[in-house]
C-alpha cells in the first residue's frame, strides 16, 4: 500500500498538467489522489486483524483460527484494493478514449490548416477554425457518450465498494461478543474483536467518501446529458 501512495505523486502531476484535454481533468485524478489516501488511513487499523480478533481459548490456538475464518468468511482489504484498481480503470478508459478523440481532431486541423494554405497561396495563414487542443463536447457526442460511460462504470464500481462495505465488512465488526463453535472444536467459544470504534470509523469515512464521489459523478452526468446533449 505505501508504494501506491508513493504512486500518487505523479497521479498529482497529470492532475494538475496544463495539457487538459476533456472537460473535469483535475476533478477525477483529484478524486484518484483522495480515495487512495483515504484507503491508505483507513486500512491502518485492519493490518493486524488476526490479532485483534480474540477468544476465550489459547490465542494462538486453532479454534480461534476456525473461529476467526468462520466470522470473517468474507474479503475485507484485498476487496478494497480490487474496485480501487477498477476506479483507476475506468479513469484510465476515460483518458484513452479522449486521447483518441484528440488524436482525431488534431488530424482534422492538420488537413484544415493544409487546405487554407493550398487556397491562400501563403505558408503563413492560419486556419479559421483552430483547435486549441481541448475537445468539444458541443460538436462532437460521440465523445460525450464514451466519457459518459467511463463516468457510470466508476459510480457502480463505488456502488459496489460501498454495498460491500455496509453488507459484507461492517455487519462482521459488531460489538460483540460472538458465540462461535467450528466442527474442529466442538465447544462453544466467546470471541471479540479488539478495536472495534477505530474499524467502524475507517469503514464509515470509506464509505462517506464513496458517497460524495457517487453524488459528485452522478450530477455531471446530469449536467453532461443536459447541457452537451440536449442542448440546455
Amino acid at each position: 500500500m505505501a508504494a501506491l501512495v508513493t504512486g500518487l505523486i505523479p497521479i498529482l502531476r497529470t492532475a494538475v498538467d496544463a495539457t487538459t484535454t476533456y472537460k473535469c481533468h483535475s476533478l477525477w485524478f483529484g478524486f484518484l489522489c483522495i480515495r487512495l489516501v483515504i484507503l491508505f488511513l483507513a486500512e491502518l487499523p485492519f493490518t493486524k486483524l488476526d490479532a485483534d480478533f480474540t477468544c476465550n481459548s489459547t490465542k494462538d490456538s486453532i479454534c480461534t483460527k476456525a473461529c476467526y475464518n468462520r466470522h470473517f468468511h468474507k474479503p475485507m482489504m484485498v476487496a478494497w484494493n480490487f474496485i480501487y484498481v477498477l476506479v483507476i480503470l475506468s479513469v484510465l478508459l476515460m483518458v484513452l478514449f479522449t486521447s483518441h478523440f484528440c488524436s482525431l481532431a488534431q488530424k482534422r486541423n492538420s488537413r484544415q490548416v493544409k487546405t487554407d494554405v493550398e487556397l491562400e497561396g501563403e505558408a503563413q495563414v492560419s486556419p479559421t477554425n483552430h483547435w486549441d487542443g481541448v475537445i468539444d463536447f458541443h460538436r462532437n457526442r460521440g465523445a460525450v457518450g464514451f466519457y459518459l460511460l467511463s463516468i457510470i462504470l466508476c459510480i457502480l464500481s463505488e456502488v459496489w465498494f460501498v454495498y460491500v462495505l455496509l453488507s459484507w465488512n461492517l455487519p462482521a465488526l459488531n460489538n460483540g461478543p460472538f458465540e462461535c463453535s467450528t466442527d474442529i472444536c466442538s465447544e462453544l467459544h466467546v470471541c471479540v474483536v479488539s478495536a472495534a470504534p477505530e474499524k467502524h470509523m475507517s469503514i464509515y469515512a470509506l464509505a462517506s467518501i464513496s458517497g460524495l464521489i457517487i453524488v459528485c459523478s452522478f450530477s455531471f452526468c446530469i449536467y453532461s446529458i443536459a447541457h452537451y446533449l440536449c442542448n440546455f
